[in-house]
């Protein structure tokens, strides 16, 4: 064999216990859920690849059982419950992650108090055209313009009730949409409720995304009255009365909080379990990053939204005094910040692009922080 030869060799041979060497390191810090780790090594590769297929990695690792479980038992001083619902913690992730309820004993396993799978359609749909999701690096934010795409009723349905035969006291959350096409929008989040009251824990309406034309116009007229009358009335129907859940918009003005307080506090069947504050953001305001990714269309979600969905929160809990349970987003990254927000008036939190920037070890960290600051 020539010296050449030899030397190809040994290069091709460093080279790939180089690259074996570097997933093996990178999979060790995955699975650990160490986010030091993630937010050091991980996130640099993340910021450079497409925050869709990232994603859709995510889903994949999550429902092949390939981050390691959460280990640390939560802390009697962390469960809660949020009306009929009992949680062992106060944190759950965002619908948005799991959209079509893929990877469900996955989230389990890393120590979530529930989940929160949507927003489902009645139709499968693709949602809008790629690119539709872009990360702000700069300011830990992420931009979507999504469209609801998800596998629909049918198949979300029975994903969640193979779910449930192993898990029946887990809280299951189903985010509800309507298809972007649909003639009647208000029917379709009727669907949902009828479809999935033998497998859901709770009902979320969702009519703030800003990524379905014209949806978020329902939270603004009286429009809103008619979609919670006929809703709670496709509820009352069901074998299981389920709660339901508002999920509004952080862009409202304070005329618009009154009227939707208003609407949910009335005595008539228009008033629901509870509020989600917040959805993601149309504004921009105060962002470090670039002109081009400032200038992208779709919802923000990040630590920009962590401030202005806080003050949402007391807004409306000054309002309701209490009536309405609440449930913050938005900003989570700590359990100071999350502390925060149930100091305002939430019952319990749901994170989601925290995730993305520092991986599952987060969840812990959150639910260690926040067990000290309420003792």
């Amino acid at each position: 064999m020539s010296t050449n030869s030899i030397l190809w060799k040994k290069l091709r041979t460093m080279a790939t216990l180089g690259v074996g060497g570097a997933v093996t390191f990178a999979g060790i810090g995955v699975w650990t859920g160490n986010d030091k780790f993630f937010e050091t090594f991980i996130v640099p590769i993340l910021n450079r690849a497409d925050p869709e297929v990232t994603h859709r990695l995510a889903i994949g690792i999550t429902k092949y059982h390939l981050t390691r479980a959460a280990t640390s038992d939560n802390s009697t001083n962390l469960k809660t419950k949020i009306g009929e619902l009992e949680l062992s913690n106060p944190v759950g992730i965002a619908a948005g992650f799991d959209k079509s309820g893929e990877c469900l004993s996955g989230l389990v396993r890393l120590g979530l108090g529930w989940v929160e799978v949507g927003s489902v359609t009645p139709l499968p749909q693709e949602g809008n055209p790629k690119p539709r999701v872009f990360r702000l690096p700069q300011d830990l934010a992420v931009i979507n313009r999504y469209g609801f795409n998800n596998d629909g009723h049918e198949k979300v349905h029975s994903r969640i009730l193979l779910f449930k035969q192993t898990n029946p006291e887990y809280p299951v959350g189903i985010n509800l949409g309507a298809n972007k096409d649909s003639p009647d929008r208000i029917g379709d989040y009727c669907k949902g409720v009828e479809n999935f009251s033998d497998v859901a824990d709770y009902f979320v309406i969702n009519i703030s995304s800003p990524n379905t034309p014209n949806l978020r116009d329902l939270q603004k007229s009286e429009s809103l009255n008619n979609l919670l009358q006929r809703v709670l009335e496709s509820r009352d129907k069901q074998e299981k009365k389920l709660p339901v859940f508002l999920k509004v918009a952080p862009d409202l003005t304070d005329a618009e909080i009154n009227f939707i307080c208003k609407a949910i506090l009335s005595k008539n069947i228009s008033k629901v379990d509870g509020l989600i504050i917040s959805n993601t953001t149309v504004s921009r305001d105060l962002l470090k990053s670039p002109d081009n990714l400032r200038s992208e269309v779709g919802g923000l979600s990040g630590k920009p939204l962590g401030t202005m969905s806080t003050e949402l929160i007391e807004k409306f809990y000054k309002q309701l005094k209490g009536e309405v349970k609440i449930i913050g987003v938005g900003g989570i990254w700590n359990g100071k910040d999350a502390y925060e927000k149930i100091c305002a008036g939430a019952n319990a939190v749901q994170i989601y692009t925290a995730l993305t920037y520092r991986g599952p070890g987060i969840i812990s960290k959150v639910k260690t922080e926040l067990s000290s600051l309420l003792m």
